[in-house]
């Protein structure tokens, strides 16, 4: 009976263990093989928009950025989020990782930019293509459920150590936002106003750019607001593969067990989420208030807008002194 049982396991586990790993580790060492120039390439190209930003972001005193940074604050939220970031920027200098801060920032804008670039198209193609959207969907799900260490490991083979594998394995973690809220954006457009352009005679691209796209705006802001923050989330990831910044002293001083290290770096992240959610949440809200406004405009009671004082002009029936009934004054019907 033993030997029947044993015999039955070993049976059972050459049936039921797939080769995943196995196959997956010959796909990446294909990959790499055959396509090895097209990632150099997509590296260098990753790595010359990292060093570019990161100059842009660098290479000015700390004090004009900080600037730039307030009168941004002030242009979305006012003065009271103006000052805050003025006074959280200048903690980041003052715990001396304003270097470091601009280095997590550069990441975190490129690799955002690009899965924006890359989100927005394809929410637009699951909005208009159900068969789009049943392709998507699962791979979105994979994108978010997987843990980020599992698909940095063949990101760090085929763009080897530095900032580039943190920069695709931030966008493999930050795309899905943009694509489900783009899509939901679309595809919460009321009907009848695309019914509407399609009377008229718009085009497809026409609709989709003058009708589906302004009235999506606010998700698809959304989905920008929440790409930024996942990306900002992999800070500290990237640092593991040499990206460098303020995840990379986070790393420092889990290795060290830098309690003082690890406090600053990480305060000094806690400032750029604040400050980049609420800036980018601003720019999906200022576009809410707009259409509050324009909702909320006086109207007359059957719902048509009274024409200006300017343009009333003076009718045949009034000139000649012809008294003007209202609907409650007029006969009644008879049928």
């Amino acid at each position: 009976m033993n030997g029947i049982r044993l015999q039955s396991s070993g049976f059972l586990d050459a049936i039921t263990r797939p080769e995943i790993g196995a196959w997956v580790e010959a796909f990446v060492d294909f990959i790499t093989d055959v396509f090895q120039p097209v990632f150099d390439v997509i590296r260098s190209v990753f790595q010359g928009l990292y060093d570019g930003v990161d100059l842009v972001l660098s290479g000015p005193p700390f004090w004009v950025i900080i600037i730039v940074a307030a009168l941004l604050a002030f242009v979305a939220r006012g003065p009271v989020f103006a000052v805050g970031s003025a006074v959280g920027l200048l903690i980041i200098v003052g715990v001396e990782q304003w270097d470091n801060a601009m280095d997590s920032l550069s990441l975190v804008l490129v690799a955002g930019l690009i899965a924006i670039v890359i989100g927005i198209p394809l929410g637009i193609l699951a909005a208009r293509s159900k068969v789009a959207s049943s392709i998507i969907r699962p791979l979105l799900d994979f994108m978010q459920t997987t843990p980020a260490f599992v698909y940095l490991i063949p990101a760090l083979i085929l763009f080897r150590i530095g900032v580039v594998p943190g920069i695709v394995a931030t966008i493999v973690f930050a795309l899905a936002p943009a694509v489900r809220l783009t899509e939901l954006g679309i595809r919460n457009v009321d009907r009848e106003v695309v019914e509407a352009g399609n009377a008229f005679g718009a085009s497809s691209w026409r609709i989709l750019r003058q009708i589906q796209l302004p009235l999506a705006m606010p998700n698809i802001m959304a989905g920008v607001n929440q790409v930024i923050m996942l990306s900002l989330s992999m800070v500290v990831i990237a640092g593991m593969v040499g990206a460098g910044g303020l995840g990379g002293d986070v790393v420092k001083s889990l290795s060290r067990i830098d309690i003082q290290l690890g406090s600053e770096a990480g305060l000094s992240v806690v400032i750029l989420a604040i400050f980049l959610d609420r800036l980018t949440a601003s720019l999906g809200g200022g576009r809410k208030q707009r259409g509050k406004r324009m909702k909320a405009a006086p109207s007359s009671p059957g719902g048509i807008r009274p024409a200006p004082a300017s343009s009333t002009t003076t009718t045949d029936s009034t000139a000649s002194g012809e008294e003007q009934r209202t609907p409650a004054e007029s006969p009644t019907t008879v049928r």
